[in-house]
């Protein structure tokens, strides 16, 4: 079993930077591969950006790319997401997913284990 806790959301400006940290906690997380999803209201859950569990394989959406950054530390057992340039159209609640797969995902279905979500707000 993985528990995870986002923290770090808020409401910042277009052009800004906020970064969303996710504590994971169970046996052996260290060893799942990581994804940062999105919703917003009336849309579907989206991949943002994921990571492997080594810290190398990363994955990012097209929205994001060369905005966003995943990262982890497993010394402390975190996921981080920094967002910079933010746009309005960012605004989402974001969520923190851990699967147990050999390679990183990119579909909902994939991810065993979910944050509670973290609120970005994005003003224009």
């Amino acid at each position: 079993q993985v528990q995870l806790v986002e923290s770090g959301g808020g409401l910042v400006q277009t052009g800004g930077s906020l970064r969303l940290s996710c504590a994971a906690s169970g046996r052996n997380v260290n060893t799942y591969n990581m994804g940062w999803f999105r919703q917003s209201p009336g849309k579907g859950r989206e991949i943002v950006a994921a990571v492997g569990w080594n810290g190398y394989n990363l994955y990012y959406a097209d929205s994001v790319e060369d905005r966003f950054t995943i990262s982890r530390d497993n010394a402390k057992n975190m996921v981080y997401l920094q967002m910079n340039s933010l746009k309005p159209e960012d605004t989402a609640v974001y969520y923190c997913a851990a699967h147990g797969g050999v390679t990183i995902e990119t579909s909902v279905g994939a991810y065993n284990y979910w944050g509670q979500g973290t609120q970005v707000t994005v003003s224009s």
